[in-house]
Parts: C-alpha cells; structure tokens; sequence
C-alpha cells in the first residue's frame, strides 16, 4: 500500500529513539484499518572522492593535516564498509562539500597510511568498480601499501573492487591472471559498466616527521527518506507529529488541530 506525502504529514503516536551518536525518529500512524511506522532510511544517494597528504611530528597532527588537504576535516567521520549503493550518483568534491557542515556525522570508506621512516614510499587508494544496471550495487575497496607509486597501487584497488563485483554478477574470469588482461575482461563485460579508482602516494618526510596518506569515498544522505511498513496497532497514539520543514526537529499539533486520518 503505497502512502502519499499529505498521509505522512498526519502521523501518530512518535517514538524518539537514540542510536548512539544519532537521533532518528520513529512515527506510527493509522491509514484506514491498517498501522504502519516511519524510519529514516540511511541509505546514501551521493558519493564523491577525495584524497590528501600530511606532514607533522605528531602522528594525530599528520593525519589531520591529510583530512585537510582532502576537505573533510570538519566532519565526524566514520568509516563503513565497501559498498556503492544501488543508483548513487557520483558527484564532484567541490559539490559534495555543499551538502555537508561542520560537526556532521559522515559515512567515509577511507584508505590510510602513514610514516615516519624518511623517504619510505607510502599509498592509499580506493578502488571502484560500477555495475551497468545500476538498480544493482556495486563495490568499493581500500588499500594502502609501501613501496607502489600512485599508478601500482590505484591499480590494485581498482583490481580489487572489480573482482569483488564481479563474483556477486557471476563472472567468470581467472584470478592468476595479470591484472591488464583481467582488465580486458573488466571492458568487454556487459554487466561491469567502470572501474576507477583514487590514490594518494607521497615519500617519507626526509627529517622524520609523520607523513600520512588518505583516499576516501565520502557519501551524501538524503534529507528525508522513509521507509514504511505495516506494524501491530499500539495502544499509544497520541500526540500527533509532523516533522518541520527543515526536518531538523518534530513538532507537536495541539489536539484541537488534529484532524481525521
């Protein structure tokens, strides 16, 4: 049973609940003889990329000065595992930014490495492989390495998302293989529409400080996103909610102003 947007805005009966660091609303309402709830659907509808190097005494400071260069240093960032969500539009990091503010909580798949020997050859990278139907999901991968230039390890991660794709689209292809000719494979699939990847190498600061190395895939949220489901009538349906235009906080409608669902 699909509800309209005018049904959603006469909800009852709200139930906060905290998750950790999040607030996320519950809502049950009543549409005819059937109850249903409300839930935020975290499910992400942007993604950008974004890399960066950073040099300090401190191993903390050269992380920070990585997430700076990258532009994400303002975010509560935390890190999840390696799936592109079915139709997530891939969007510029100069977009992305626009949709974020300072103290938000981010959901990063992030690639990270970091030393103090001088002139040792550091990398992080982030594969991605894109299936062609994108009602399908497809992969993301992390690594970080020593001794691979750029092109080495961007390779390897792009490598190993596609072979991760590829195994859930039922592909067959020999994992031996040198990875060129696997990539072959990659480009005439039908079912593997890109693989691309972003990498962040740098050398070992020559004095010993801390350098470190990020690549990471930052996803967008949507505003408001429900997902509905039928549930048992509760015995609690009062007061009656709506969320408020900015979606930031729920409102009470005084009892005089309900009206019939």
């Amino acid at each position: 049973m699909s509800v309209d947007d005018d049904t959603l805005t006469r909800c009852i009966s709200p139930v906060q609940i905290r998750v950790g660091p999040f607030q996320l609303y519950q809502k049950v309402f009543k549409q005819k003889d059937y109850y249903f709830e409300t839930h935020k659907r975290m499910i992400p509808i942007k993604v950008f990329f974004t890399k960066g190097v950073g040099r300090h005494k401190e191993y903390l400071g050269s992380f920070e000065s990585a997430l700076r260069e990258a532009g994400i240093e303002k975010f509560n960032l935390v890190n999840v595992s390696s799936i592109l969500p079915p139709n997530c539009k891939t969007i510029s990091k100069q977009e992305g930014l626009t949709y974020l503010k300072p103290g938000q909580i981010v959901f990063v798949v992030m690639a990270r490495n970091a030393t103090n020997e001088p002139n040792r050859l550091i990398a992080s990278s982030i594969g991605c492989a894109i299936p062609a139907d994108r009602n399908n999901y497809g992969y993301l991968s992390e690594h970080h390495s020593f001794g691979e230039t750029d092109e080495k390890a961007g390779d390897y991660a792009e490598d190993l998302a596609a072979q991760m794709l590829a195994t859930t689209l039922g592909m067959e292809f020999d994992p031996y293989t040198s990875y060129d000719d696997r990539k072959e494979t990659w480009k005439i699939s039908d079912k593997i529409v890109k693989t691309t990847n972003i990498t962040q190498s740098a050398l070992g600061d020559k004095n010993g400080l801390w350098t470190t190395t990020i690549a990471a895939t930052v996803f967008i949220l949507p505003d408001n996103t429900y997902l509905v489901s039928p549930i048992e009538p509760s015995n609690n349906v009062n007061p009656v909610t709506v969320n408020n235009t900015n979606h930031n906080h729920v409102q009470t409608i005084p009892e005089t102003q309900k009206g019939n669902i």
